[in-house]
């Protein structure tokens, strides 16, 4: 038996992911986490085989939350959930040690494959992340300026670009309108950039919204 700690701060999320994997002999959720810092306490103290989270969840980062699971557990498969698409994450959670990234929109087709295939010691690699993966090997040195953000830097960049205020964010990732603006001037500052519509305009130019 596959046991799966879930982890989405959506209750609709969690719900359709039970409805699928209720039909399995071979899978059940363990437990349920609805930020990352939960789901930290859960991985420590619920046994498991495979936790799939999502990566944008209020308070702790989705990403910081991957990084300190790895480094709790470096062989715990974590396959990530995510409503954006592979061009925006799915490369950097593959860095920080995911087994797999799955978009929400593709869920109910993959998910169980997905699942098996990460407990059983492999990657879920999409066509278009295995793709992605290909052009990060063969990408020049001197990466693209949105590449040099860190997690959080990415994390509100993607928020801005898809028309959130800074309040919109701050309530959104559980921090302060003071620190989503110090993120903001990071951002503008790495990108080139001098305003949030360039911010905009410069994640339509590469792709990213």
């Amino acid at each position: 038996m596959i046991r799966v700690i879930v982890a989405d701060d959506h209750d609709v999320i969690r719900e359709g992911i039970k409805r699928i994997l209720e039909d399995t002999s071979d899978i059940r959720i363990a437990a349920e986490a609805r930020d990352g810092q939960e789901l930290i306490e859960l991985a420590r103290t619920k046994p498991h085989d495979v936790i799939l989270m999502d990566i944008t969840m209020p308070g702790r980062g989705g990403l910081e939350a991957l990084k300190l699971l790895k480094q709790d557990d470096p062989k715990r498969p974590v396959l990530v959930l995510s409503m954006h698409e592979e061009s925006q994450y799915a490369v950097r959670v593959l860095r920080a040690g995911a087994a797999g990234y799955l978009t929400k929109a593709h869920v109910s087709e993959h998910l169980v494959d997905a699942i098996r295939r990460v407990h059983g010691g492999s990657k879920y690699l999409t066509p278009a992340v295995a793709d992605l993966l290909a052009q990060e090997v063969g990408t020049d040195p001197h990466r693209a300026a949105h590449e040099r953000l860190s997690d959080r830097e990415h994390q509100v960049f993607l928020l801005m670009a898809a028309g959130k205020t800074v309040s919109e964010i701050a309530e959104q990732l559980s921090l302060s309108v003071q620190t989503i603006s110090t993120y903001r001037s990071h951002i503008l500052e790495k990108l080139g950039v001098e305003n949030t519509a360039q911010i905009i305009r410069y994640a339509h130019q590469h792709q990213l919204v």
